[in-house]
């Protein structure tokens, strides 16, 4: 298997992966910018991602222009991942998703930190972007251009996870079942906080120090594949591995 053929097997594995644990549904997406040209990067077609194959990945130019004579139709919000390769260099993966667990945190400055040590890759600030600040109060709330994704981008800065006012979040990370990992736990941190929110009492969440610690871990450690084998299987695309 060829690299390129390992990079979309394993952007078809993620789509599945995502939606089978709920991160994804009938929308949201994931991307790989290309391993032998930064300037580009994959992404399914419009398509809900448990249906997504290997013959369904489209290539794209970072100002979401697909490569070639492709006509098929792609994602509305594909500038979003363009907007992130392109402001950071060292991201590989990218991901915007409707989780609706992460939606209030969003929508009422509750600070989303990481409370368990799964979820540490979050990291220790989500910020929040809001669409009306620059754009005004007159959008559908989609990103649907360069301008709008690079705004993302900026507010995303050198942080793992941003939320999106009133409709979801983004996220980017160096390897695809790494940011799948983050963003599985991601979304059962925000479940997590919220049960203990509807508890009262004081919330301990994790030290900056933890966070950092755990941030020196091998990412690519057995510990990960093991997470990817068991999702990748579940999801029923085992055979893909």
């Amino acid at each position: 298997m060829d690299k390129l053929e390992r990079v979309k097997r394993d952007l078809v594995i993620a789509n599945r992966i995502l939606a089978m644990e709920g991160v994804l549904d009938a929308y949201g997406h994931v991307s790989v910018r290309h391993p032998e040209d930064p300037g580009r990067y994959f992404l399914a077609r419009s398509l809900a991602p448990e249906l997504v194959t290997p013959e369904d990945i489209m290539e794209f130019s970072l100002d979401g222009t697909p490569v070639g004579d492709d006509r098929r139709t792609p994602y509305l919000e594909r500038f979003i991942h363009g907007a992130i390769f392109e402001k950071r260099p060292e991201v590989t993966v990218a991901l915007h998703a409707h989780t609706e667990s992460t939606l209030p945190f969003g929508i009422t400055g509750v600070p989303l930190r990481p409370v368990f040590h799964s979820a540490s890759e979050i990291g220790a600030s989500v910020p929040t972007w809001d669409i009306d600040e620059k754009f005004g109060d007159h959008t559908n709330l989609l990103v649907t251009n360069m301008a709008q994704g690079r705004d993302l981008a900026d507010r995303l800065a050198r942080n793992a996870v941003c939320l999106m006012r009133g409709h979801g979040f983004a996220a980017a990370g160096t390897s695809v079942s790494r940011l799948v990992t983050t963003s599985i736990y991601l979304a059962k941190n925000a479940r997590v906080l919220l049960q203990c929110l509807n508890m009262g009492g004081t919330i301990k969440t994790l030290h900056d120090g933890e966070i950092a610690e755990r941030a020196k871990m091998d990412p690519n450690g057995s510990a990960l594949r093991r997470g990817w084998e068991y999702w990748a299987k579940k999801a029923g695309c085992g055979d893909m591995l």
